[in-house]
C-alpha cells in the first residue's frame, strides 16, 4: 500500500539513524510529512552534529518528500515542546508521534552511577513523556492521534548489565498503557513496540556483556535473522495508520518476519487463606510449594568450585 499516511504529520524522534531513520523514511514513502528529530549524538549521549537530522530530512525531500530537521533534546521538557511546535510551524497540524530516541549506558548495578541512571532515564523515560504530554494535548483537542513509543525485551524481560536501560524501558510500556486509557476517550491511540534489530547501540555492547547475558539465557542477535533496522518500520506505520484504530495499549515484540502481540501481565498461580491474613507458619509451606515452586530463576547462584 502507498499513501497510508497521506495527509499526515509525524513526529520521530531519534530519526538520524537507525529504527528511527527507518521510521522516517517510511512514514515520508506512504505519504506523511516528517518531523525528523535527533540532535545527532554519540551512542552514551554525548556530542552533537546537526548534519545527522539534515541528511535524513534531504533524503526525504530528495525522494519528493515533505520534511524538516529538528536537533531539539528529547530530555527536557522545554524541548519536547518545541520539537511539537516545530510540527505546527511547518505543517500546522500533527497526527503521530514515535518516540525512538536512546541512548546506552550499561553497566553492572553495583557498578552504575547516578549520573549514567540519570542519563538513560532522562533520554528514555522522561524523553517519551516530553514529546508526548505535549503532542497528547492536541490530539486530545482534535479528537484523533497516534502515538507508538519503543520499549524493549531488556524493559520485559531483564538484560544483566542494563538496570537503567531496563528500567526505563519496562517505564515506557507501563507509562503507554496510561497513555492509552487517558487518549482512548479522545479518539487517540497508543501503542509500544520492542523491537529487537542490528543497531549501533547493540553494535556497542562488549562482548563481555553479550557473554554474561547469554549466561542468563538472553539471546544474542543472530547473524542470519535478517535483523536490519528498516524492518521495524511497517508495523510502526501500520499502527500510525487509520487501519490500526481498533489497536490501543498494547505491547509488541517486532523483529526480522515475526510481529507477536505481547500478553499483558496477569495472575498465573494464586494461593488463598480462608480464614483471613495469613500467618508465616501458614504462609511459608504454601508459598513454597503451589505458589513458587518450579518457578525459572534467571540467574542462579553459581555452583561452589
Amino acid at each position: 500500500m502507498v499513501d497510508t499516511l497521506a495527509g499526515k504529520v509525524a513526529i520521530v524522534t531519534g530519526s538520524g539513524r537507525g529504527i528511527g531513520r527507518g521510521v522516517a523514511m517510511m512514514m515520508a514513502e506512504e505519504g506523511a510529512k516528517v518531523v525528523v528529530v535527533d540532535p545527532g549524538v554519540n551512542v552514551d549521549g554525548s556530542g552533537f552534529d546537526q548534519s545527522v537530522a539534515d541528511l535524513v530530512t534531504n533524503e526525504i525531500k530528495d525522494a519528493g518528500g515533505e520534511a524538516v530537521a529538528c536537533t531539539e533534546s528529547v530530555a527536557t521538557m522545554t524541548g519536547g515542546e518545541r520539537i511539537v511546535q516545530t510540527a505546527m510551524d511547518n505543517f500546522g497540524r500533527l497526527d503521530i508521534v514515535v518516540t525512538c530516541a536512546g541512548i546506552l549506558r550499561d553497566r553492572m548495578v553495583f557498578n552504575m552511577t547516578e549520573q549514567e541512571w540519570d542519563d538513560v532515564i532522562a533520554v528514555h523515560l522522561k524523553g517519551t513523556f516530553t514529546v508526548v504530554k505535549h503532542a497528547c494535548i492536541l490530539f486530545r483537542q482534535q479528537r484523533s492521534g497516534r502515538v507508538i513509543t519503543f520499549s524493549s525485551q531488556s524493559g520485559l524481560v531483564g538484560n544483566s548489565g542494563q538496570a537503567n536501560y531496563g528500567a526505563a524501558k519496562s517505564g515506557i510500556a507501563g507509562f503507554t498503557k496510561v497513555v492509552a486509557k487517558d487518549m482512548g476517550r479522545y479518539g487517540a491511540t497508543a501503542n509500544s513496540i520492542a523491537p529487537r534489530a542490528q543497531t549501533r547501540m547493540i553494535g556497542s555492547i562488549p562482548d563481555s556483556a553479550s557473554e554474561i547475558r547469554a549466561r542468563s539465557g538472553v539471546a544474542s542477535l543472530g547473524d542470519g535473522e535478517h535483523l536490519e533496522p528498516d524492518g521495524i518500520a511497517p508495523f510502526v506505520c501500520y499502527l500510525s495508520s487509520d487501519w490500526a484504530s481498533n489497536v490501543n495499549g498494547q505491547t509488541f515484540l517486532v523483529f526480522g518476519n515475526t510481529v507477536s502481540l505481547m500478553s499483558q501481565p496477569r495472575p498465573s498461580n494464586a494461593i488463598y487463606n480462608s480464614g483471613g491474613h495469613w500467618s508465616m507458619e501458614e504462609l511459608a509451606p504454601q508459598a513454597r510449594g503451589p505458589l513458587t515452586s518450579g518457578i525459572y530463576n534467571p540467574a542462579p547462584a553459581a555452583q561452589p568450585q
